[in-house]
């Protein structure tokens, strides 16, 4: 396995260690540009890594307390029919415009990541069962397309949703944006499953370095300063991004 592959993997399972989010944003760039994985086979192979990580992070929140099973749930339904669609258009589009698509969900997430304090205090005023309900909905079924098309999670949107419009504190929106995460990115990963190529040789070590590497994140997240790092990770996403933009129209 070249060293290329060894850092991109450790570095997936590192930041989604550290910030909770942002790895899986790291995947599909990295197997493509840093190991010439083709692109709708790289989307493929992101989904089934972040399913894999997001599982077994998921598993440590969901021992802590830290994972609200009847809004993971709600989610994670709409956000699975919402997956299974999105796979449909990913396998419809050309890789070019899924590209563009990813890059333009990058700087998404880096200005996300930028505002990142000032929009994650809970709200009390997020509306009755009506209302939450028809946003969890939304979210869930908007996310699940996301996914499938591009091949992320969406943890940089679930996070600050369940926050804003669920009123649950951070520890628990981390915990159960890995959990709608997990089965979101299972789904979206079953359905590219024998319509695109998928190196086996890659995906298996790529996996195991990524989940190492969470693990890693995790135990650095009690001693880095957490908001320097999300400045920095924003920062290079949005050259990452406008790199692959100039890539597809350059």
């Amino acid at each position: 396995m070249s060293p290329f592959a060894v850092l991109a993997g450790l570095a997936t399972g590192i930041v989604l260690g550290l910030l909770g989010s942002g790895g899986a944003v790291l995947t599909v760039p990295a197997l493509v540009y840093l190991l010439g994985v083709a692109p709708k086979s790289a989307i493929a192979s992101s989904l089934g890594i972040v399913a894999i990580t997001a599982a077994i992070a998921g598993l440590t929140h969901w021992r802590r307390g830290t994972v609200n099973l009847p809004v993971a749930a709600g989610l994670a339904g709409f956000g699975m029919i919402g997956t299974y669609g999105g796979t449909r258009i990913g396998i419809a589009l050309p890789a070019s415009v899924q590209l563009v698509v990813f890059a333009l969900v990058m700087v998404g997430t880096a200005v996300r990541m930028m505002r990142r304090g000032a929009d994650d205090t809970p709200s009390t005023a997020s509306g009755g069962f009506a209302v939450r309900a028809g946003r969890i909905a939304a979210l869930g079924t908007g996310l699940g397309v996301l996914t499938g098309v591009i091949g992320v999670g969406g943890g940089f949107l679930i996070v600050p949703a369940l926050v804003l419009f669920a009123g649950l504190s951070m520890p628990e929106a981390i915990g159960t944006s890995l959990a709608v995460v997990t089965t979101n990115a299972a789904v979206g990963f079953a359905g590219y499953l024998g319509k695109v190529d998928i190196d086996w040789r890659l995906f298996v070590p790529f996996t195991v370095l990524a989940v190492a590497g969470s693990f890693l994140g995790t135990a650095l997240s009690r001693r880095l300063p957490a908001e320097r790092l999300r400045a920095g990770f924003a920062w290079f996403l949005v050259v990452t991004a406008s790199y692959m933009v100039w890539r597809q129209i350059g």
